[in-house]
């Protein structure tokens, strides 16, 4: 086994407004490991795409600035070429752009290199849509994050309100089912469950509730690695 491979990974996939990032950001500070936002290199990409004037549509350009991506995360806060762009990488208009050019084959691979770069020592939680399929196959603990789409709307209006952006109930739910629909249907990476990820239903359960659970199914995991 490399050194890389023992650094273990707990992935979080799921849909848009699942709670997967709050939930993932908790486990990797409750174990003290790295975290990897995913989506918010996506939506990263398409911020830069949108300052550099590139289209959507223009595969080729919007990988080329993948590859070079000038960001960062610390004390949950993300940096785009030194910017501050936390609040504004959530903003709908990012968030519905990110998953336009999450689709296009060459930009994913060209993301692919940097989020394995994440995987260091002591561990990793990584939360995202292909995770556990795609980018850490490997993982010691797969979960696959769920929620009705009422659920997952209420959720993103009540985000976007505390934070003072404009926000419909009708007009979120309808975009959540627009993008799990991409999401579903895209031939690089779809979204779906990883072989042997356990599925929590978060509708009901609060951040707290579900960290636990996740931490319970990891310690298990733990256990039986241990065991062979």
């Amino acid at each position: 086994m490399s050194g890389l491979l023992k650094f273990p990974v707990i992935s979080i996939d799921g849909p848009t407004a699942s709670g997967k990032g709050t939930v993932a950001h908790r486990v990797a500070k409750q174990l003290g490991f790295h975290y990897l936002d995913s989506g918010a290199l996506y939506r990263l990409t398409a911020l830069s795409a949108l300052r550099n004037g590139v289209a959507l549509s223009d595969e080729q350009a919007i990988a080329a600035l993948g590859r070079v991506l000038p960001c960062r995360f610390d004390k949950g806060h993300v940096y785009l070429a030194g910017d501050d762009v936390t609040d504004e990488v959530r903003q709908e208009e990012i968030g519905v752009a990110a998953s336009k050019i999450a689709v296009l084959p060459l930009v994913r691979k060209a993301l692919v290199e940097l989020q394995v770069s994440f995987r260091q020592a002591p561990g990793l939680v990584a939360d995202g849509r292909d995770m556990g399929t795609v980018i850490f196959p490997d993982a010691l603990q797969k979960v696959f994050l769920t929620a009705s789409v009422e659920a997952r709307a209420n959720r993103r209006y009540k985000q976007l309100i505390e934070k003072g952006f404009p926000a419909n109930m009708e007009d979120l739910v309808k975009d959540l089912e627009e993008r799990d629909a991409r999401d579903m249907a895209r031939t690089a990476a779809p979204l779906k469950p990883a072989p042997g990820a356990f599925i929590l239903d978060t509708s009901h359960l609060t951040a707290n509730e579900a960290v636990h659970q996740i931490l319970s199914l990891y310690a298990q995991a733990l256990r039986n690695q241990s065991a062979i």
